[in-house]
């Protein structure tokens, strides 16, 4: 697996024109969790500076959001909050997992719960996030490039972000 990555830029401002990455201090660093969020970790990494601070993101979506189009008005079967419970905590270890293997302490670790997008863009604004790193898959062009959360995040975000590009080696 390898990756690349294209800078998508809602703003840049003045003294970040040109290639110098290296003025951002507070890093969003938004992950899914999977094999490939290593590689974004390393990405964002790659383009901090000594004293910037990485900030891992995942937001998980609720289960009776993802089926709201199923069952409008009641859960979607009896039981599923405690299997919601019991996703947060695998996840949430699996969390700390991938923040143990890069040295992110406790505090830069952040479960969050709802939509994506949104509760990116929420997190970046009340952390006064200077650049949001997340991964994409796509083979060409920016439409296929960027999937819908990525995309969501680059129209309303009010910093930069850096989309990295994960693909499988050929």
């Amino acid at each position: 697996m390898y990756y690349s990555s294209v800078k998508l830029v809602a703003e840049i401002s003045t003294e970040r024109r040109g290639n110098d990455m290296h003025g951002y201090k507070e890093i969003a660093v938004a992950i899914d969790l999977s094999a490939e969020s290593k590689a974004i970790i390393q990405r964002a990494r790659d383009v901090a500076s000594a004293d910037s601070h990485l900030h891992l993101v995942y937001v998980q979506e609720p289960m009776d959001s993802v089926y709201m189009g199923v069952v409008p008005y009641g859960p979607v079967f009896v039981g599923m909050d405690e299997v919601e419970t019991k996703l947060q905590a695998e996840l949430r270890g699996k969390l700390d997992a991938f923040s143990d293997s890069f040295n992110i302490p406790a505090a830069n670790r952040h479960y969050l719960n709802g939509s994506p997008a949104r509760e990116i863009h929420r997190f970046v604004e009340e952390n006064a996030i200077d650049l949001v790193v997340l991964g994409t898959h796509g083979q060409k062009g920016v439409q296929l490039l960027l999937g819908s959360t990525a995309n969501s995040v680059l129209h309303g975000s009010r910093c930069d972000v850096l989309a990295v590009r994960i693909a499988d080696e050929s």
